[in-house]
């Protein structure tokens, strides 16, 4: 047994997890529990000393806990990447946005891999979790360790191991969830099997860190895909003057080959709306035309277009035009629950209706405030949210429900609104006339 593989046993290895948002907060915090010590590194002076308090910035992640490894000396934060020398892991997890073309934006990455690589030594495992395409981490990434003289396989160890993180979700956590894992090397699969299972119950070793990345774009391009044939049925369904929900709920009876995905007003977050595009780039750059992403990827963002429409044509009914209306929005998150507005597509919604002269207020208990960029040389439209008062139901012409939170009462909403636009399902099972669903 190898010192790092002894460490990593007794859980004496110190851990450095780069990038301390809503990937690696959780995974430090879960390392902390199981008696690692962890070091956060992040280049926001705010987040970190937020952290060395013992305060939590992400709702998946209680205060309690980051307070509990602070006191016990097994978590620290800083933005010193000086640090790294000491840890025996360090993890990459940092943001794989797109860029306006669409193309991969890897600046995070190659930054925090050049400040990572500035202290490497030897016997250190190096992981990157941070979504990208096949070959990142055997091309882009290896050079930039390799460059430092050490030998990967045997003087340092490198792997690839993609996030499954879900905000909110209540069953699933870090530490439930099997976790994938790929090494350049089989000397670093081993280890990074081992590091990844000393905390997270389930280890799903691969053949490689291509195989592994390949495994997360194959997992966010199937939800892509299928929440596009949703939405194209819902739009089917609209114009056949049928219930895509009750279509859905009586299919999902089936107990074989049938899963259910559901519209909505676009496609959110911070990996299902960007992923494909990630492997859409690569296959390109292989002379490979991904028609089926590209596709799915045209219908999920063609559906805030389509949700300001029907608002539009749901005011045209009741004689007014939307230049003028007052449309109350819930939800500005990408998703229920939490305060993520990543990729959100009420704020695309929230935009269109503004650009088109809309007077647009909106709650929600998660985002006390947005600012949203509008088009020809406006100026930045920033709102706060409203309380959520009978009076702000009863003063908008249209409430249009875009992100369904488990604390609103929807009964309330339907009961003081003049009119309802639900996209998410929100008033399943209410049969007031003030209800239209997408």
């Amino acid at each position: 047994m190898t010192a790092l593989e002894k460490k990593l046993t007794d859980r004496s290895a110190r851990v450095g997890v780069v990038g301390m948002g809503y990937v690696g907060l959780p995974l430090a915090i879960a390392a902390v529990r199981k008696g690692f010590r962890v070091t956060g590194f992040d280049i926001d002076p705010v987040r970190v000393r937020v952290l060395a308090s013992g305060r939590s910035h992400i709702p998946d992640v209680p205060g309690s806990a980051v307070a509990e490894g602070v006191k016990a000396g097994r978590f620290s934060a800083t933005t010193s990447f000086a640090a790294c020398g000491r840890c025996d892991v360090v993890v990459i997890c940092v943001p794989t946005p797109l860029r306006k073309t669409k193309e991969p934006d890897l600046t995070c990455v190659i930054l925090a891999c050049r400040s990572v690589a500035a202290h490497l030594r030897k016997g250190q495992l190096i992981v990157l979790e941070s979504t990208t395409y096949p070959g990142t981490t055997r091309e882009l990434v290896l050079p930039m360790f390799a460059a430092r003289g050490l030998k990967v396989g045997r003087d340092f160890h490198l792997a690839f191991s993609p996030e499954r993180v879900d905000p909110a979700n209540k069953k699933f956590g870090i530490a439930n969830t099997p976790k994938v894992v790929g090494g350049v090397t089989k000397s670093c699969s081993a280890l990074v099997a081992r590091f990844y299972g000393q905390f997270i119950e389930t280890v799903v070793p691969v053949r490689d860190v291509d195989t592994a990345e390949m495994v997360k774009l194959l997992e966010n391009t199937f939800r892509a895909v299928n929440i596009a044939m949703a939405n194209e049925m819902a739009l089917m369904c609209h114009r056949l003057g049928v219930d895509i929900w009750e279509i859905i709920r009586a299919a999902s009876t089936k107990p074989f080959g049938f899963m259910p995905f559901y519209p909505g007003p676009g496609l959110g977050g911070h990996c299902i709306p960007v992923d494909p595009s990630y492997l859409a780039w690569k296959m390109k750059s292989l002379n490979f035309e991904p028609r089926l992403i590209e596709l799915a990827a045209n219908i999920n963002s063609q559906m805030p277009e389509y949700t300001v429409s029907r608002v539009g044509d749901l005011l045209n009914a009741m004689r007014r035009p939307l230049k003028g209306s007052r449309v109350f929005v819930l939800g500005v998150a990408y998703k229920p629950d939490v305060n993520d507005m990543r990729e959100s597509p009420s704020l695309d919604v929230i935009k269109l209706l503004s650009e088109r002269g809309a007077a647009v207020s909106y709650h929600d208990p998660f985002v006390p405030a947005v600012e949203i960029e509008l088009g020809a040389g406006r100026q930045p439209l920033r709102l706060r949210s409203r309380p959520l008062t009978r009076a702000a139901l009863r003063a908008a012409h249209l409430t249009a429900i875009l992100t369904a939170h488990r604390c609103v009462d929807y009964q309330e909403v339907v009961k003081h609104s003049r009119l309802v636009f639900d996209t998410r399902n929100a008033t399943v099972g209410m049969k007031r006339k003030n209800i239209r669903r997408i």
